[in-house]
């Protein structure tokens, strides 16, 4: 028996279910954090920050309640594979690696069109693996809300967090009119804002917007529409290239050398907002664990206090010791 939708239609067939989960980030805002938590260089995913399974496995486990474990693809990077090997739920067949983190834009495209030539009319979830979410049912139950929304419309769904203040670190969501009637958790997008000036980001908050979790799931096609109309020359390049065939795959060192680092949030989404679809997560509690501050406080409102938390409080506490004058110094 499929999945029901809070709409009350059935949602995509688990045989038509993609998903990426993308673990290339070098997480170097977290990196005081995680090298006390773990005495070593590893990136915020493969940390266990909020419980006793690192971020990437977390992620795992919540996109399998939704998606097929082997549907599922891990974009990571190459300089990452002493802390990737250590993550015993991901099977090699999984891994796509990349020579370099180039931004958000080419793990997914590459994904993208490795699933399309696996199944053209897949429907794909794109979840970051740096999130926490305070209640995981509703997180699942708007999940399944996305995948029929996606199916249903064409779009490509965005996942949107009620906004808590002038955030200027997040995307921002304009909405438009919904989708559907009045009572829908969905709604077009009349605007999408990348990391705004406090300013702006005091008025989308007056305005109702929403922050962008960067949660996306939509039919492959879509997806790839969109990134044709906003980066055609890599959309090519990336073609020609050898795709993932259902076992681990190595991306062409020749192929990354030859483009620079794109972000898909500011160079995809932004433009091609007619393309979009905006669904509130309601109370899934969404958080991004993409700074100290927000890890602490994820903590504090779980009521969890790890082994490193004293510590952590007590190094922000110190006074920076200065380091003494040499004649190069003073040069």
């Amino acid at each position: 028996m499929l999945p029901v939708t809070p709409h009350g239609k059935a949602s995509v067939a688990p045989a038509k279910r993609w998903c990426v989960i993308l673990a290339g980030g070098d997480g170097t805002r977290l990196q005081r954090l995680t090298r006390l938590i773990c005495a070593d260089g590893r990136p915020k995913q493969f940390c266990p920050l909020v419980s006793n399974d690192t971020l990437l496995e977390q992620t795992r486990k919540r996109a399998e309640r939704s998606i097929p474990r082997e549907h599922t693809l891990f974009p990571l990077t190459r300089s990452h594979r002493a802390f990737y090997l250590q993550e015993l739920g991901i099977r090699p067949s999984q891994r796509i690696v990349q020579p370099a983190n180039k931004g958000t834009a080419p793990p997914i495209l590459y994904s993208l069109l490795s699933i399309e030539r696996n199944d053209k009319e897949a429907i794909v979830a794109i979840l970051p693996c740096d999130h926490h979410y305070s209640d995981e049912r509703t997180f699942t139950a708007v999940l399944e809300s996305a995948f029929d929304v996606a199916a249903h419309t064409g779009s490509v769904v965005l996942l949107g967090s009620h906004a808590q203040g002038p955030e200027i670190e997040y995307g921002w969501i304009e909405l438009g009119a919904s989708v559907g009637d009045a009572t829908s958790a969905s709604f077009h997008v009349l605007g999408f804002c990348e990391k705004p000036s406090f300013q702006v980001a005091r008025e989308l908050l007056e305005r109702g917007s929403l922050w962008n979790t960067f949660v996306m799931v939509g039919n492959v096609r879509s997806f790839l529409e969109m990134v044709n109309a906003a980066l055609p020359g890599l959309v090519e390049a990336f073609r020609e290239s050898q795709l993932w065939a259902g076992e681990e795959v190595h991306i062409a060192d020749s192929l990354y050398d030859g483009i620079h680092s794109v972000d898909f949030s500011r160079e995809v989404l932004s433009v091609q907002t007619r393309r979009l679809v905006a669904l509130q997560l309601g109370r899934a509690g969404w958080s991004d664990l993409g700074h100290p501050k927000r890890v602490m406080a994820v903590l504090q409102a779980a009521g969890l206090e790890p082994w490193w938390m004293k510590e952590w409080q007590a190094s922000r506490r110190r006074p920076a010791v200065a380091a003494p004058l040499t004649d190069q110094a003073v040069a």
